[in-house]
């Protein structure tokens, strides 16, 4: 028997040979691709080797970040602890990241503004309903004659009314903005009153500065009227009689008026004008530190001026008669005058000095 007979014979026989080394062989590539396919998953399921922490500053947050797995906050921490970082704004506040002061400014806006300026409106309303409720109207103590005194004239009115106009849409506006989503939100939902600020917003830039025009073109207008004169003391010492209903002589204007125009028209009226105009240019003001001063110097003036022009809308109104119809008209009896403004009547009718 030759070799190649010999082998057959030991395949046939079931010897170990060439059909076993082949097995084995395949065995041997099974597990191979098996355990890669294995490596691949268990990689794939492992969470990612942190890196080695960088040696600046700024690659710091992004190493912490990435270590506890979705919480961004020591990321964040890092950041506000950071001086200077990338960023693509061009200007004042290149490098700028986190800009720490807009949270103080949120709290305060939000937090003591709303609060206290919310319950001086509320204070001062309630004082004039509850004010007419006791005294009633200021009305004459003696008849109408007939006879008319002309008061302002009709570019006084039309610089007061716009003034006072625009004012008011100013300030509904402005009180839409700081109390709406506390007030209007809850009652007439997010949509329509996102629909109103969007109509209000740019109707309130654009309106002050026809404000601003109007109230400077008044404060001239009337300042040589609202000089201190020996009579305001006697108003002062007898409240302007509104406590025992008389009348207090006094020139023009009386020191209650007088009260409102240099304080309520000119220092919160030019607080609230200068600071609005800085807000509707930003680029003056560049950073967003003084920006947000500007925005609460703008509201706390406006309050200001809204808590006593309530006042003033009401005594010019329905607290006192005939005070209305000189506004409107720019005409006022001769019984007015004389009771009212006793010392400017006789300027003006020439039985004075």
């Amino acid at each position: 028997m030759n070799m190649h007979a010999a082998k057959a014979q030991a395949s046939s026989r079931g010897l170990p040979g060439g059909a076993l080394v082949n097995k084995a062989v395949a065995c041997l590539i099974a597990l191979t691709v098996s355990a890669s396919v294995a490596s691949v998953a268990l990689a794939a399921d492992a969470p990612a080797a942190a890196p080695a922490a960088p040696a600046t500053a700024l690659a710091t947050p992004m190493a912490t970040a990435t270590a506890p797995a979705h919480n961004a906050t020591p990321f964040w921490r890092e950041v506000r602890k950071t001086d200077q970082g990338i960023t693509t704004i061009k200007g004042a506040e290149t490098g700028t990241l986190v800009q720490m002061e807009g949270n103080a400014w949120r709290h305060l806006r939000n937090g003591p503004v709303t609060l206290w300026g919310g319950l001086l409106l509320l204070a001062m309303t309630v004082t004039v309903l509850g004010f007419h409720a006791w005294k009633g109207q200021l009305r004459l103590s003696s008849p109408a004659t007939g006879k008319r005194v002309t008061r302002f004239t009709a570019g006084e009115r039309v610089v007061h009314n716009t003034v006072a106009g625009s004012f008011v849409l100013l300030a509904l506006g402005g009180l839409l903005l700081l109390f709406g989503k506390h007030l209007l939100v809850p009652v007439l939902g997010h949509t329509l009153v996102a629909f109103m600020l969007q109509i209000l917003k740019p109707v309130h830039n654009f309106l002050g500065l026809v404000f601003v025009v109007a109230l400077l073109i008044m404060i001239v207008m009337w300042a040589k009227d609202n000089l201190w004169a020996a009579a305001d003391a006697e108003w002062i010492g007898r409240a302007g009689g509104l406590l025992d209903r008389s009348h207090v002589p006094s020139w023009r204007f009386n020191f209650g008026e007088k009260t409102w125009f240099w304080f309520g028209v000119t220092i919160l009226g030019l607080t609230v004008s200068v600071s609005g105009l800085l807000l509707d240019f930003p680029a003056i003001l560049e950073l967003r530190a003084k920006l947000q001063i500007a925005n609460l110097v703008h509201g706390i003036g406006a309050l200001l001026m809204m808590f006593l022009a309530l006042g003033h809308i009401y005594m010019g109104t329905i607290g006192v008669e005939g005070a209305l119809e000189a506004m409107k008209t720019g005409d006022v009896d001769e019984t007015w005058a004389r009771e009212h403004h006793e010392l400017w009547y006789q300027q003006v009718s020439g039985k004075g000095k």
